[in-house]
């Protein structure tokens, strides 16, 4: 599945009926190794619904932990992927699209864990919020925290939870230009 540039529209364009933006925090460079997921569900242009988890990575190896301070202490007793992501895959349902900053990192990794986990990889086409800060406002750099200073977007970065909002944000704020 390849992410599709600019397929939102933006602008007098139609608003997504529901879409849900996603963030991955990663332990290592390995992309199964997924240490925290945040889901924002969007529904007629408003968030309805926020979930994050911390995930047992496959391997006790952390190496950015200095990004996101997130620790084996921290998630040793977490659920695995495959126990997770079931509970999580709900928000999906009847949604047009996931949403993503940078979304073939994100894409990816949720790839590279259902494939571990062996789940099904959602059958849900991915929109990229960063090429979509390019094209909407011509912003360069596109850096999540660039686009969310632009837009005033309140931002913890590296923090699931506050990535997938602000994704979330920059998608209505492009649509609703």
């Amino acid at each position: 599945m390849r992410v599709r540039e600019n397929s939102v529209r933006t602008g007098a364009g139609r608003l997504p009926d529901r879409f849900v933006a996603i963030d991955f925090e990663t332990a290592d460079y390995q992309r199964d190794s997924a240490c925290a997921v945040a889901l924002v569900r969007v529904e007629a242009g408003q968030i309805t619904e926020r979930r994050q988890q911390l995930i047992r990575p496959p391997r006790r190896q952390f190496v950015f932990t200095a990004i996101h301070g997130i620790t084996w202490a921290d998630v040793s007793d977490a659920p695995t992927f495959s126990e997770a992501w079931p509970t999580l895959a709900p928000l999906l349902d009847d949604c047009e699209f996931i949403a993503a900053h940078n979304a073939s990192f994100d894409r990816s990794v949720l790839r590279a864990c259902c494939e571990s986990a062996r789940l099904p990889m959602p059958a849900k086409p991915f929109e990229c919020s960063m090429r979509l800060a390019r094209t909407t406002w011509g912003l360069r750099p596109t850096t999540l925290p660039d686009v969310c200073r632009h837009l005033r977007i309140p931002l913890r970065h590296h923090d699931a939870a506050s990535d997938a909002e602000a994704c979330a944000r920059i998608i209505l704020a492009a649509v609703g230009t």
